[in-house]
């Protein structure tokens, strides 16, 4: 597998990003470099992200799954008073990261031998099917990960690779610590009162989604948003 991070903070966001340790630490996690190769690079970046694939056929023999993972959120004020380089930032990096990976990773795919067992699956989040309050440029960039696998769904059906999405509701991340500041709440674990389960939930929940969705066990599900999302859009 081919690891993909920034590796450092963005100056439109108001809070910390992974690091270089964090992705060494996941380099291990994974089996160490045997297994797993990092590349420091931006999902902004189409030939990072060419170069990224390009590694991954030379290093493993092909591509047969691209995950786009990469999300940043902000917000706090109402839409129309969000700045234009958070606006810019939040797209780019939730929306247009997801598009520009499918750019590189969905030739890739394409190459491998009939039949294909190809998996496309982006991160979205219970905000991209439900309007947040205060989160309009997040919301709006999850909906457009929604629409955005969607039409993946049916492009890349007739070649037998699918598209799905997981939306997470909220989980214990750095990302909702942000979003906790946004309402001046003073402990993140708050946000599990929009849960129908009182609590948040863990990375490895929604991870565990995502790995399923790669394998075998997934081959008939194209064009889905599946929440893990502990209830809080079943309301």
């Amino acid at each position: 597998m081919v690891l993909f991070d920034r590796c450092a903070d963005d100056p439109a966001l108001a809070y910390p990003l992974a690091t270089l340790s964090d992705l060494d630490k996941t380099v291990s996690d994974c089996g160490g470099p045997e297994v797993a190769v990092p590349i420091v690079g931006d999902v902004r970046d189409q030939e990072a992200l060419d170069t990224a694939v390009s590694i991954a056929q030379e290093r493993f023999g092909g591509l047969d799954a691209a995950l786009a993972v990469a999300g940043c959120i902000g917000g706090g004020v109402e839409a129309w008073k969000t700045p234009d380089r958070l606006w810019s930032t939040l797209l780019a990096v939730n929306l247009e990261g997801a598009w520009r990976l499918s750019k590189a990773a969905v030739p890739a795919m394409l190459e491998r031998p009939e039949p294909r067992q190809g998996r496309f699956v982006a991160v979205t989040s219970a905000s991209g099917t439900v309007g947040i309050y205060m989160l309009a440029a997040y919301s709006a960039a999850k909906h457009g990960v929604v629409g955005l696998v969607r039409s993946l769904a049916a492009e890349l059906g007739p070649y037998g690779v699918t598209a799905n999405a997981v939306a997470p509701g909220s989980t214990s991340t750095a990302m909702l610590e942000a979003s906790a500041s946004f309402y001046g709440l003073d402990d993140p674990s708050q946000f599990a009162e929009q849960h129908l389960l009182p609590r948040l939930l863990e990375p490895d929940e929604p991870a565990a989604l995502i790995a399923w969705l790669c394998g075998p066990d997934s081959a008939g599900i194209t064009g889905a948003v599946l929440p893990v999302d502990a209830g809080m859009t079943a309301r």
